[in-house]
């Protein structure tokens, strides 16, 4: 078959576009070239005026000047207004206090661990524990027959064979960290004149490492002299701020009396006076009684000196827990009795676990919160309403006034904690109207049931009876 003949192929002629020629169709190029490149050209940075008009031109960099100017003024007036606003609120004022102003003081009678075949080294072995407890300062009550006088002192306890013992004591309590103090209340001492063979008493104690010494308000004494002339022996022994000597006066009645000789008190000469919150009786006092005392003093300020509270007079056992409550949460130091719940040599089982909670408990929070160690006080007035029980639990039935249901407020600062004791043995519900400044919210920390935890409200708070209850409350309003 002939090459040319038919459709087109090889040899036969172009088609449309082509040229006929070979020559023509050999010198079409077959791939475009690329364009050459153009020579590179060098960057150069920009004008002021090209700067200007890619910026906006002077307007703009005019209105930006403008504007971190005007942030750096606000920044300045903010911490000014803060700084300002720091300055003139109001600020708690820090008080530095003295050990015996900071300390737990715990009353004791060595004597029983004495007759004990083992003696004091029963007690010795208790003393980290009680100073666990939050407990800082010991006062050792009945070493001295009453017929001895401070001018043998020191010749009693070696006649009785107890001072070495004592000696041991004082050495161990020191390791404990623990303060000791003599308790002299009711010893024939003189109250005249303090004699060479006394100061010599007197040194030998506080050369042992005695913190200082206790006396009633009724013994010899009490009176000006004398305590001026111990103050002067107290003196020597003056080093560091927790190495002051100290004595410690006990109030007996309603009142401190005056010194012996004279009309006036002078709170110069003692560095505390511990006063009973219940007065002596020969009979438990009722829940009445109880309440009225405490009322009494809750409404009695004397900034003067330093008070120290205990117990005093004795109340029906359901108040034993109230009472401790009420002591570690007053202003001043706490002064508490032997108490055989806490003692570590007493198996009292859930009762004893249970005090030592509530104890450790109190003395903690005291220890940490200003407004427990040195605030300030307010006593709370307020109306509750007392719970029927004969109809549903939330009825209640109103009680224009209950005095055998106090509470006040202990505040440093923004920070207040509220004390709500019910002496009675009828449950108690808080009236709303009660004390419309104070904050709805707040938070338990601790109760003499030691069955409140977390937070509450003081519109829904029910006391139980004989029940004590401190909370710490979410905000703050302005209480003096």
């Amino acid at each position: 078959m002939p090459l040319n003949a038919g459709d087109n192929g090889y040899g036969s002629a172009p088609g449309p576009g082509l040229s006929a020629s070979v020559g023509g169709t050999e010198t079409a190029p077959l791939l475009i070239p690329e364009p050459e490149p153009e020579p590179e050209q060098q960057w150069l940075p920009l004008s002021k005026e090209e700067l200007e008009a890619a910026a906006g031109g002077p307007l703009w960099r005019r209105v930006r000047c403008y504007l971190v100017l005007l942030f750096w003024l606000a920044w300045v007036a903010m911490l000014a207004t803060a700084i300002a606003i720091i300055v003139m609120s109001p600020r708690p004022v820090v008080i530095p206090l003295k050990w015996w102003q900071k300390t737990v003081f715990y009353e004791l009678q060595p004597a029983p661990y004495m007759e004990a075949p083992q003696g004091l080294n029963v007690l010795c072995e208790q003393l980290p524990y009680l100073r666990s407890l939050g407990i800082g300062t010991l006062i050792l009550q009945g070493l001295f027959s009453k017929e001895v006088s401070a001018s043998n002192l020191t010749m009693a306890a070696q006649s009785s064979g107890t001072l070495p013992q004592i000696q041991h004591l004082l050495t161990e309590s020191n390791k404990a960290g623990l303060k000791v103090m003599l308790d002299f209340c009711g010893l024939d001492l003189n109250g005249s004149h303090v004699s060479d063979t006394e100061q010599r008493s007197l040194r030998f104690w506080l050369e042992q490492g005695v913190a200082g010494f206790v006396i009633c308000d009724t013994d010899a004494a009490y009176s000006e002299k004398t305590l001026l002339e111990w103050r002067d022996v107290l003196m020597e022994f003056d080093g560091q701020e927790d190495e002051e000597r100290i004595v410690v006066v006990k109030q007996t009645q309603h009142v401190l009396l005056p010194l012996n000789n004279s009309d006036q008190i002078n709170r110069t000469l003692a560095d505390v006076v511990m006063r009973p919150i219940l007065p002596s009786s020969q009979h438990p006092l009722s829940a009445q009684e109880v309440a009225d005392a405490i009322e009494t003093h809750l409404q009695t300020k004397d900034e003067k000196i330093w008070p120290s509270w205990t117990v005093g007079g004795e109340a029906s056992h359901d108040l034993k827990r109230l009472l401790l409550v009420l002591t570690m949460t007053l202003p001043g130091s706490p002064a508490l009795q032997y108490d055989e719940d806490i003692d570590q040599t007493q198996d009292n089982g859930k009762e004893r676990r249970s005090a030592v909670t509530l104890f450790t408990s109190l003395s903690h929070s005291r220890a940490r919160e200003e407004a427990l160690m040195y605030g300030s006080f307010t006593f709370l007035p307020f109306n509750t309403s007392s719970t029927n029980s004969s109809s549903s639990p939330n009825s209640t039935v109103s009680s224009p006034s209950s005095p055998t249901v106090l509470a006040f407020l202990r505040s440093w600062g923004c920070v207040h904690f509220l004390v709500l004791l019910n002496v009675g043995s009828e449950p108690h519900a808080l009236d709303p109207a009660w004390a419309p400044t104070l904050p709805e919210a707040g938070v338990f920390v601790t109760s003499s049931g030691l069955d409140r935890l977390g937070s509450t409200s003081l519109y829904m708070l029910v006391l139980k009876p004989h029940e004590a209850i401190v909370i710490k409350l979410f905000e703050g309003g302005s209480y003096s």
